[in-house]
């Protein structure tokens, strides 16, 4: 009685004390969920990084609709079609503007130690908007003398210190597909699956740098609307008007077809998703088994608590309390790991790998379901136990 009353006056849960009676059972256990956790953690953040870095261009094109040719399948497979399309777009009362891509990769030579690597190259008339950043015109400009390109300050290390070089003064010239370029700026973009860095350049200067390139045809076109235009409306109206050999889409459909290519064209997404759903098992069978051995341990107690008159919801409570407690106790190193983990990604290889409050939750629930799904099953053992033949 005495015991009971102290339990009750510091309201100790019978789950906690059950839990810190083997100190190191429980940490096992807090180890093998944290375990998990972060495995689903970078498996969801190398997924989604993958899709969110394969349109990083993508999203700071300055345009509310995209012209690209049905025959592109995604930025590292585009096709050509012809520039009068833009023009034709022109006819339509909603159009404002255009801006006319070239997209391709060419060869880069590493300035430092003369390595080549392959690039993403952007040609463009820097008269024109391409990019949503208030500085960029005044980089654009700069572009306007033959031979100068803008050179992406996060693309992979492998291409060089160029940003370095560029922003101590230093003149920067390299040689792009084999011919002589200068940098003449600096912008930040950001590598993706696809390209593990970007330049942007002129039309004429990437004609120069492509001479296969026919001089009539473009990648992808940029069509900017009057404000308060019915996007939806347009773009019906224009793949209606214009010839097939090109496909008009909105912006964000312009992203999601990028990012659906890299779902449902590779096998990477379903390679990431398998292995948190291998990391989601390996948690439960972890848990399951703590869960289970405690209970097993305790079952002498607990058929005694139910020849006392304790009823079996109560005790069945208990179980599904501890299971509570490792979720919690087994997330929280679990979200920190992720993001130290997230930072070292980000600083390694320069992709967008961020810790976002949606896969955070995410994460938390298959824990917490992990946890609770694996007490559960634990408690079928205590159900099925029999007062009488345990004494």
């Amino acid at each position: 009685m005495e015991l009971n009353n102290f339990f009750k006056k510091r309201k100790i849960p019978l789950a906690w004390l059950l839990l810190t009676r083997q100190p190191l059972r429980i940490l096992v256990a807090i180890a093998g969920i944290a375990f998990a956790g972060i495995l689903m953690f970078m498996q969801l953040g190398f997924r989604d990084g993958l899709f969110d870095a394969s349109v990083t261009v993508h999203k700071l094109f300055d345009a509310d609709l995209v012209l690209i040719s049905p025959r592109s399948k995604s930025s590292i497979s585009m096709s050509g079609f012809p520039r009068r399309r833009l023009v034709q777009a022109m006819a339509h009362r909603d159009v404002i503007g255009t801006t006319s891509v070239n997209w391709n990769f060419l060869l880069w030579r590493n300035p430092e130690n003369l390595s080549t690597r392959s690039i993403l190259a952007l040609g463009f008339e820097p008269s024109k908007p391409l990019l949503r950043d208030s500085d960029f015109e005044r980089k654009a400009n700069t572009l306007k003398n033959k031979g100068r390109v803008l050179f992406d300050d996060l693309s992979r290390d492998e291409f060089g210190p160029i940003s370095l070089w560029f922003k101590s003064g230093r003149l920067v010239e390299t040689e792009v597909a084999g011919k002589r370029v200068r940098v003449s700026g600096i912008v930040s973009l950001g590598p993706s699956f696809g390209a593990d860095g970007n330049l942007i350049t002129s039309s004429e200067t990437y004609l120069e740098l492509s001479p296969g390139n026919p001089k009539g045809s473009i990648e992808i076109g940029l069509v900017r609307l009057k404000k308060g235009s019915d996007i939806d409306k347009v773009v019906r109206s224009l793949n209606l008007s214009l010839p097939s050999d090109v496909k008009v889409m909105s912006l964000k459909s312009f992203i999601d077809f990028e990012k659906n290519y890299w779902k449902s064209s590779t096998s990477i997404g379903f390679i990431f998703t398998l292995g948190a759903a291998m990391g989601f098992i390996v948690g439960c069978v972890i848990v399951y088994q703590i869960l289970y051995s405690d209970v097993s341990d305790h079952l002498p107690e607990y058929a005694t608590l139910m020849a006392m008159g304790y009823n079996l919801r109560s005790l069945l409570g208990v179980v599904a309390r501890e299971g509570f407690i490792l979720s919690i106790m087994g997330y929280i190193p679990a979200y920190i790991s992720g993001q130290a983990l997230y930072a070292l990604v980000r600083s390694s290889t320069k992709l967008p790998v961020e810790m976002s409050f949606s896969r955070a939750s995410i994460i938390f629930c298959l824990i917490l379901f992990m946890c609770m799904g694996s007490a559960l099953a634990a408690m079928k053992k205590l159900a099925d136990a029999d007062p009488a033949e345990i004494f």
